[in-house]
């Protein structure tokens, strides 16, 4: 058991200076002022600290994403570690582009190697291409059957992409959608939207032609340029929800797309921000050769929080909910994840008076602490 005495509880809303009591990794007991009963129980003084929901990041490619500037290019697997650091304490994990040297089999096995280790993981089937890579032989099984799928991914308006018919996404939408009705999961598509000219055309297509609910597509990097996030926002003023990358760039940012979708009456809960970590970012000329590539950062995703608050004159409260309330909503895991009340998962970070991450747990156990990782990867 873990008590966190005197501290300021943001769930993401402010609740006041509490104690808060965790045990076998739920929170247990919320209140003014909680006895230490037990001399099992460890007991951190949160006086002067902010105590917030784990992160959680929709978007990370665990296996190494990148390989598009052949195999020298291939990111390695991300360590527990890394996500800890960046205070992520829930992460979905996904294939990109590369579906050959890699697999929804090594994916799921990565999904469940990080669960051991101590963090909550789910992941999305498929890649960029079309017809998808799968563990078992459909899309509707991998969601039904396999815990950690939630639903599938493709890529779309990209030059690495399959360039699929919107008969062909309307199908592999309602695929998704009927195996997330019969196993209790979200079945979503998590469309990776490139910089083509037909943008969300046809997403557009296919919720305008059949009676798939517009929440079944997610599409994601939609802050690649403004022409793709305007019509993301009409896209998330219809229902649709949204994902914005970190690290993309700096006139588009999620903090910076964040208001201007305030200022386009644009619904704030319908927008969620991810890392793209351990994928790599790459950049081509005019005629398709690579000029660069780099990776990305699970880091970015705190970072971009702090730049919200510090920088931007975000409250902490209207900040968090890209992060943990508003995904967990979209993942249909809310109030188990991304939320602080009883009953809810001790996911928890506690954060100094300059939100810097002093503490992170994870599963009601301390992960990290001063500084310093208290729980490492088993190869790390």
């Amino acid at each position: 058991m873990i008590l966190i005495k005197n501290v300021d509880v943001y769930s993401p809303e402010y609740i006041g200076t509490k104690d808060v009591l965790t045990a076998k990794g739920k929170i247990v007991l919320i209140d003014d002022e909680i006895s230490i009963f037990s001399k099992k129980i460890c007991v951190i003084d949160g006086t002067g600290k902010k105590l917030v929901p784990g992160f959680i990041d929709c978007h990370v490619h665990i296996t190494g994403g990148g390989g598009e500037g052949s195999f020298k290019t291939r990111v390695p697997e991300i360590t527990l570690s890394k996500l800890i650091e960046g205070g992520i304490t829930t992460v979905v994990g996904l294939l990109g582009t590369d579906s050959t040297t890699r697999s929804v089999e090594n994916l799921i096995a990565k999904a469940k190697s990080l669960k051991e280790e101590g963090i909550s993981v789910y992941a999305v089937t498929g890649s960029y291409g079309f017809p998808s890579e799968t563990l078992t032989d459909s899309v509707k099984k991998d969601i039904v059957y396999v815990e950690e799928i939630l639903g599938v991914k493709i890529a779309l308006s990209d030059h690495r992409s399959a360039s699929i018919s919107n008969h062909e996404l309307a199908r592999l939408a309602s695929d998704a959608r009927v195996a997330g009705m019969l196993s209790g999961k979200p079945g979503i598509v998590v469309a990776h939207m490139g910089n083509g000219k037909k943008g969300l055309g046809l997403i557009n297509e296919v919720l305008e032609e059949t009676e798939i609910p517009v929440k079944t597509i997610r599409p994601t990097h939609v802050n690649r340029r403004k022409e793709l996030l305007k019509e993301a926002f009409d896209f998330a003023k219809k229902g649709g929800i949204i994902d914005l990358t970190c690290g993309i760039s700096e006139e588009t940012s999620p903090s910076h797309a964040i208001i201007e979708a305030e200022k386009n009456n644009v619904p704030l809960e319908n927008i969620t921000i991810s890392s793209d970590g351990y994928g790599s970012w790459s950049s081509y000329d005019s005629v398709g050769n690579l000029k660069e590539i780099g990776v990305s950062s699970v880091k970015s995703l705190f970072e971009e929080f702090k730049f919200m608050v510090k920088n931007l004159n975000f409250t902490i409260e209207k900040a968090l909910m890209f992060y943990t309330s508003n995904v967990s909503k979209a993942l249909e895991k809310y109030p188990q994840k991304g939320f602080i009340s009883e009953n809810s998962d001790a996911d928890l970070l506690l954060l100094d008076k300059n939100l810097e991450i002093d503490t992170v747990i994870a599963n009601g156990k301390v992960m990290f602490a001063a500084g310093k990782i208290e729980v490492k990867g088993t190869y790390e």
